[in-house]
């Protein structure tokens, strides 16, 4: 009679243990859709501000060229025209984040630091664990009763 109690609750334990780890995955499964979805709201935000941004320097900039100009035609001195040098370099990066490819390559980029440079990644006195935490924690608290 105990084998037949011992057999139906090893079966129960498998199948407890079976749903456990289903359930762990599932919970996994949702916290990295959930990761990537954060993820792509950060990144729409950031392209959404650089666009919003590239308006208004834009504006800038054409004002500041068009007066510019019109300055050192005038006057003639064309030393008015060195503000438009650094200012276009900026603009060119606004524009090719908000609208050109800037992103893309930043993204091969990174791909390729993770396949061929992955020992630049690596953290100092390398990853932290349990017990490292632990042994800091313990050195700042106050609370803590040695056992």
């Amino acid at each position: 009679m105990g084998f037949v109690f011992s057999k139906s609750m090893n079966e129960n334990m498998k199948n407890q243990q079976e749903f456990m780890l289903m359930n762990a995955r599932l919970q996994l499964e949702r916290q990295l859709m959930m990761q990537n979805e954060m993820r792509e709201r950060q990144m729409a935000m950031q392209i959404a501000w650089t666009r919003e941004f590239l308006k208004y320097f834009g504006t800038f900039f054409g004002i500041a060229a068009v007066s510019l100009t019109a300055g050192a035609i005038k006057n003639k001195k064309p030393f008015l025209f060195f503000p438009l040098i650094p200012l276009s370099f900026v603009f060119a990066y606004e524009y090719d984040m908000g609208y050109g490819t800037l992103l893309q390559r930043m993204k091969g980029e990174a791909e390729n630091i993770l396949e061929a440079e992955n020992d630049k990644l690596q953290l100092p006195k390398g990853m932290i664990t349990f017990e490292s935490l632990e042994k800091a924690r313990r050195a700042h608290s106050k609370f803590f009763i040695e056992k």
